[in-house]
């Protein structure tokens, strides 16, 4: 019988990267569930493709049923926003924590196999060149620094999922993403100064003719993954082979892919000049210096290094990522810039 995997959020990044990949490459049934489903239109009416618009917060006796006649469930709702983290630190603990430990624990109750979305933020300031899932250790700020909210509902949802494997025998595996971009990660025809994600957010500053701005200078750098690759990790994740990632954690992200912000920016602005219609923006873009407490506010605490170990992604998975940065950035700005309902008149 196939396997029935069960999606919350499917509608997000991630979610319809990965209903779309498993319905492409397997013959499981995925049952997905989101307040919206404009990033899905490729696998809405799939035969083995079952969506319902819903919340998770409201939505609980679907999502119970759901469970108990799924194998696998994936939880990946979330506000993965660092000014949310700031500017709303409790819808965010209420969501990402309170919200999915109700799910954990249906998981742990009908002794279901989680696959949960964790984050590179756990490890916060850790001071290791690369990030182990074993070895590093969690770092934080001062409570005062409200950004840290987000990385401490996740790791403290960690520690319960890996709780409930050691004393319920639960099947889960934690996975890290690390700084994942691709098509369908943002809208980035809406011009909001801080709403999105750092890469959306630079699309969008070009698009507008908005100067970029480089927080603290954009000497923090990064590890950016490709979604395709990210996906497959998590195929892999799911399929389970020889339950080889029972009871694991793995970082998924690219070491190699690991650039300063302002390099980063650098790329964006050199990748935008090939596109005809957009050529104009690139060279007329501005980068500028901004503190991160004027950025952010006051609540902000910043991450200067974050790259991955995958060793154990490698070893136990047979994953490696293969899509370079300056292929990443191409791939996101091809599916971007053809999608637009926005004129440049």
């Amino acid at each position: 019988m196939p396997l029935r995997v069960l999606i919350l959020g499917a509608n997000g990044f991630i979610g319809s990267s990965l209903t779309r990949a498993i319905l492409k490459q397997t013959d499981w049934e995925v049952y997905g569930m989101d307040v919206g489903d404009h990033k899905l239109t490729q696998s809405l009416g799939h035969p083995r493709f079952k969506f319902v618009e819903g919340d998770i917060t409201i939505n609980r006796e679907w999502i119970e049923y759901h469970v108990k006649k799924c194998d696998a469930v994936i939880p990946l709702v979330a506000i993965a926003n660092p000014t949310q983290y700031v500017k709303d630190p409790l819808r965010v603990f209420e969501l990402d924590f309170e919200a999915n430990l109700e799910i954990v624990r249906k998981c742990a109750k009908y002794k279901k196999r989680l696959i949960f979305p964790s984050t590179s933020e756990v490890y916060g300031m850790s001071p290791d060149e690369e990030l182990c899932e074993d070895t590093s250790s969690m770092v934080y700020g001062p409570i005062e620094k409200q950004r840290w909210i987000y990385a401490c509902s996740k790791q403290l949802l960690d520690r319960v999922i890996y709780a409930y494997g050691v004393r319920d025998n639960v099947d889960y595996t934690l996975f890290r993403p690390f700084n994942w971009i691709g098509p369908q990660l943002d809208n980035v025809f809406e011009a909001k100064e801080g709403s999105s994600r750092l890469f959306t957010q630079f699309i969008s500053n070009i698009i507008f003719k908005k100067p970029i701005q480089l927080v603290d200078g954009g000497q923090q750098s990064r590890s950016f993954t490709f979604i395709d690759d990210g996906v497959d990790a998590l195929i892999k994740i799911i399929a389970n082979k020889d339950g080889c990632a029972s009871r694991q954690i793995f970082n998924i992200g690219n070491p190699k892919n690991d650039v300063s912000v302002a390099q980063l920016a650098q790329l964006m602005i050199a990748a935008f000049k090939e596109y005809p219609d957009y050529r104009e923006h690139a060279e007329q873009a501005q980068l500028v210096e901004v503190p991160s407490a004027q950025y952010f506010g006051k609540y902000y605490q910043d991450i200067q290094r974050r790259v991955p170990s995958i060793k154990n992604a490698t070893e136990r998975l047979g994953w490696t990522p293969k899509v370079g940065l300056e292929q990443a950035i191409r791939l996101t700005l091809d599916y971007h810039l053809a999608n637009k309902d926005y004129s440049l008149t």
